[in-house]
């Protein structure tokens, strides 16, 4: 599926890619409209149905993400609302293994999502995921969604990148239509990206239901690349003579040194615009594939 050889950075959504969009299906699709017909005095069958319709009218827009506009737009703390169900935050499955795999196999990391800063700081508060990042790109520092064709000339404003080597995995398909239109040549969908959800059927693009089918290819990867960390000599040093006699770190896998990009700097930049959440619930026809 992947030439691993051909890919220098990694590209990674958060929402539905590396985290369980049950946390933002279950808030958007039910606890934000039990709140709203409560402030209203309404029923919550008419409060899904007036938020729905507000929902799809902003589907793929910098507002629909924003998390300031619907706090504005509904009067409602949606922040506040966001830490009553905390405790849905989750990482899918094998992602901190992946992460560290590219770690070790010489990738950088980097998260490009639309959610708002005010997401991304509870998310990384309980999942601390921007550990395992290099740099953090958000829509909202752009003033373009991702789904946008502005988006990705401005990401290599702050994060230079050649599409041609660069692997971006994104569950949302009008995100990755978009992607593919600026020119990536390495695109994966989620075939799972809502934990409650059945698995997703994808034939526009290669797919995975999750990151434990990368891990073979990318963890063979690694010997080469703590080698190439290492250095032509300390590579031939560790490689003759007694075996007691080799470096400590002679065949262990290490990362490869981050490199500086124009833009990034020595920790994750986390800038913000929306909650990245694009509700695939079936009683709501907001899904990928309606877009």
């Amino acid at each position: 599926m992947l030439d691993w050889s051909c890919i220098d950075t990694v590209f990674l959504d958060m929402d539905g890619t590396l985290l369980d969009l049950r946390f933002d299906n279950h808030f958007w699709l039910e606890h934000v409209p039990l709140r709203y017909a409560e402030s209203r005095g309404i029923s919550l069958a008419a409060s899904k149905d007036a938020l729905y319709a507000r929902y799809q009218a902003l589907l793929g827009s910098l507002q629909w993400y924003c998390v300031d506009h619907w706090t504005q737009e509904l009067a409602l703390d949606i922040a506040m609302l966001k830490a009553e169900v905390e405790h849905l935050i989750a990482v899918h499955p094998h992602v901190l293994s992946f992460l560290e795999a590219l770690a070790a196999a010489g990738k950088r990391r980097v998260l490009v999502t639309n959610a708002h800063q005010k997401s991304i700081e509870l998310k990384m508060s309980k999942t601390r995921l921007d550990g395992h990042l290099e740099h953090i790109v958000c829509s909202h520092d752009l003033l373009a969604a991702k789904e946008s064709p502005e988006f990705w000339p401005r990401v290599q404003e702050v994060e230079p990148f050649d599409p041609q080597r660069t692997l971006f995995v994104d569950d949302s398909l009008p995100v990755l239509r978009a992607a593919r239109q600026y020119g990536f040549r390495w695109l994966l969908a989620i075939l799972m990206p809502d934990s409650a959800q059945p698995v997703r059927s994808c034939e526009e693009f290669d797919a995975i239901e999750d990151f434990s089918a990368l891990l073979p290819g990318l963890e063979a990867m690694a010997p080469a690349a703590a080698n190439a960390a290492q250095g032509p000599e300390s590579v031939a040093k560790s490689t003759r003579g007694d075996p007691r006699t080799r470096p400590a770190s002679a065949g262990r896998d290490r990362p490869c040194p981050g490199r500086r990009r124009k833009g990034s700097r020595t920790g994750p930049l986390i800038h913000g615009y929306r909650d990245d959440a694009r509700l695939f619930g079936a009683e709501v026809a907001l899904s990928d594939e309606a877009a």
